[in-house]
């Protein structure tokens, strides 16, 4: 309607000039007349039931009452600004909860994808946990779903007590200036598959020495020689005197030098593997012992030392890289420790030494001993040949080399075929010696190591670890799972 209309219908309709028509008693009011006007411009009501009236809104706050502006009715509300009312504030942001902690080793979580910052986020849910308002019929979730390790406790202990000693490195060795190069580190780890074995290797800092700032007398060395199936893998472990300054020296350079002979004569040592050869393999394997002994000898006379102050036990495995073949070569002098795992108990599987009688007396066999005169093809009823020619060869010298001396502890030797599932562990005397004393540990061993499957890294290391009480020397341990 236009204001010139609204003016005329106004102004004819409640002029105080006109005359009034309507009969005096009538009970029409002010609204009737208004309605009445409603319902001539709009027509008549929709016959749908009128909602519910709106709930009054709040009671304004108590102000001066408003005079009527001219061309205004009295009836009609004065002209008004923007109105205050009181609003709740609103909801503080809610924190993103947090997800309760969950027993299993893997859990799977949902995230949420990326939303609005101002829309509310959703809680995070696990992935067997439905949605709501989701299901069969409402469409493919969003939501991305992750897989999430929950890693092994990161130091433990068997036994009644726990140990001393914090489990954690505490003090580092001490440097000295041009001695840069003979620090070693707290931890080795190393790993590799092959074949049909899985091999993890692991070399700990002893709870004793980490406490009073020594370094690690244990030394880990893991080769590979030779390509495809003629490749050989070894692994060296060597373990320094705990009373020798220089023990850790010692060790690393064992590992070396035996290193560096096995990798002059992989390629002949992998053959007699795998074809078998067990009398060539002993006899040959001891000459390369006993060569890496004499440097060990010839390196204590340049430090001014004893032999017996820089020396270390070194045991070693060999493990052809061929899936045809299972056999596995130990080999070493001193101390330490052979198990198998098979059918979830251990086996100590250490080489049984000969008598003392037979290692002080006479020459004897398979210790390192020149053969008899005439005996350079002899076999012993094992089928160990007395000599084997690796095709090693030394430069003349000016005087003639004197036989090397044997070590002073006779040399060991096992070639065993592995069977599917089992376990080989080979552990330096750190570790060989709560294996056998402390039985909480080989059954706790046991039951980590019990599937198929070869733990990784980090849960190897964490195994390798575990603490005894009374036994805080350095640790080193290789096992090799059989597929």
């Amino acid at each position: 309607m236009t204001q010139q209309g609204d003016d005329n219908w106004w102004d004819e309709l409640y002029d105080e000039s006109a005359p009034d028509t309507a009969p005096a008693e009538s009970a029409d009011t002010l609204d009737d007349h208004f309605t009445t006007a409603a319902r001539a411009t709009t027509g008549p009501p929709a016959r749908d039931p009128a909602p519910p009236p709106p709930a009054p809104p709040p009671p304004l706050p108590a102000s001066p009452p408003a005079v009527p502006g001219p061309g205004t009715a009295p009836w009609e509300a004065p002209p008004e600004g923007p109105r205050t009312f009181s609003v709740p504030p609103p909801p503080p942001p809610v924190a993103p909860p947090v997800a309760p902690p969950v027993e299993a080793p893997t859990v799977q979580v949902t995230m949420p994808p990326d939303r609005d910052p101002g829309e509310p986020q959703p809680e995070p849910r696990l992935a067997d946990e439905a949605e709501p308002g989701t299901g069969p019929g409402t469409g493919p979730d969003p939501d991305l779903t992750v897989e999430v390790s929950v890693p092994r406790p990161r130091t433990g202990y068997v036994g009644s007590r726990p140990p001393t000693y914090e489990p954690e490195p505490t003090a580092l060795p001490v440097a000295r200036p041009g001695e840069l190069g003979e620090l070693v580190s707290d931890t080795v780890l190393d790993g590799a598959r092959y074949g049909t074995c899985t091999l993890r290797a692991a070399s700990v800092r002893g709870d004793s020495a980490r406490y009073r700032g020594e370094p690690r007398r244990d030394a880990l060395l893991t080769a590979r020689f030779g390509h495809d199936e003629t490749a050989l893998v070894l692994v060296a472990v060597a373990a320094g005197s705990r009373a020798a300054e220089d023990a850790h020296l010692a060790a690393s350079d064992a590992c070396q030098w035996i290193a560096e002979a096995v990798c002059r004569s992989h390629a002949r040592l992998s053959e007699d593997i795998r074809s078998g050869r067990r009398g060539d393999l002993k006899s040959g394997l001891h000459r390369l012992i006993d060569r890496t002994y004499g440097k060990l000898r010839a390196r204590a006379a340049e430090r001014g030392l004893a032999s017996d102050e820089y020396t270390a036990t070194l045991r070693c495995l060999l493990v052809p890289a061929d899936p045809e073949c299972r056999t596995r070569v130990f080999f070493g002098i001193g101390a330490g420790g052979l198990f198998r795992l098979r059918d979830g108990s251990w086996q100590d599987i250490e080489p049984l030494l000969p008598e003392q009688a037979a290692v002080t007396g006479a020459p004897v066999l398979g210790f390192g001993s020149p053969p008899p005169p005439g005996a350079a093809a002899a076999e012993t009823e094992e089928g160990d040949r007395l000599t084997m020619d690796l095709g090693i060869t030394t430069a003349p010298g000016p005087l003639v080399e004197e036989p090397v001396p044997p070590p002073a502890e006779p040399f060991r030797f096992r070639a065993s075929v592995a069977r599917p599932g089992d376990t080989l562990l080979l552990a330096s005397p750190g570790l060989a010696e709560p294996m056998r004393g402390e039985p909480a540990l080989a059954r706790e061993l046991a039951a980590r190591w019990a599937d198929a499957e070869a733990p990784g890294l980090a849960a190897f290391l964490a195994d390798t670890q575990l603490r005894v009480t009374g036994y805080a020397d350095d640790r080193t341990g290789v096992g090799v799972w059989e597929a």
